[in-house]
């Protein structure tokens, strides 16, 4: 890119946890790892760019947490339940990918897109989901250190999953570090874009539930 001399802004597709705030499990952190040796490469380039943290995708995981589609039965919840998270609608994490991108007060910075109505834990996303349906869900809890092991014991990549679980939460990475004044967050750096929250999101799955994902293979 740096001898093509025609990019105009890089932005990696990382979209995920904070690489460079955090650590995770092995499986996962060798994923992070890779994120930060692109990163310092790019830097090291002089290449413009906009390092985005897109958090967890919200349909994907509310419909992986919740199994909205179904009426009658249990929700697994790793470790205490309580950790935060962000969950973010895919088409608002394309959306704000999109506008940074050409947006010069985005170069050279790291955006973040936490919006506060989407920062939630385990337990608020099931009883939201309770008030709505209006039915009671059984809770199934999956400890750390059960986790743990898997990531241990699985062989790769089938340790990953339960990793980044682990990362997300677990240990409630995404919320774990407070942003700092060079930190760009994406709800407010364009409040004219009405992003849709986790609130919202759960009236779409009310309606029509998208397909059951699949991401560790305990349980879940």
């Amino acid at each position: 890119m740096k001898d093509a001399g025609t990019i105009k802004r890089f932005v990696p597709s990382e979209y995920g946890n904070e690489a460079d705030r955090v650590t995770a499990l092995p499986p996962f952190e060798a994923m992070l790892s890779n994120k930060r040796k692109i990163r310092r490469a790019t830097e090291a380039a002089g290449l413009s760019y906009t390092f985005v943290s897109a958090n967890s995708f919200a349909v994907y995981f509310v419909n992986y947490l919740l199994h909205p589609e179904e009426k009658d039965h249990q929700v697994i919840i790793y470790g205490s339940g309580e950790a935060k998270a962000v969950l973010n609608y895919e088409e608002d994490v394309a959306t704000y990918i999109v506008m940074a991108a050409i947006d010069p007060r985005a170069a050279n910075r790291l955006v973040i897109i936490r919006p506060p109505h989407n920062v939630v834990s385990q337990l608020d996303l099931i009883s939201s989901w309770e008030k709505k349906t209006g039915r009671n869900i059984k809770r199934v809890h999956v400890p750390e250190e059960e986790i743990i092991k898997q990531t241990e014991t699985l062989p790769s990549p089938e340790n990953v999953p339960p990793a980044i679980l682990h990362s997300i939460f677990v240990k409630g990475d995404q919320t774990s570090f407070g942003l700092t004044e060079q930190d760009l967050e994406a709800s407010e750096l364009y409040p004219e874009y009405k992003y849709t929250s986790v609130d919202r999101l759960l009236d779409v799955f009310l309606v029509k539930p998208p397909r059951k994902p699949k991401l560790a293979s305990f349980g879940a």
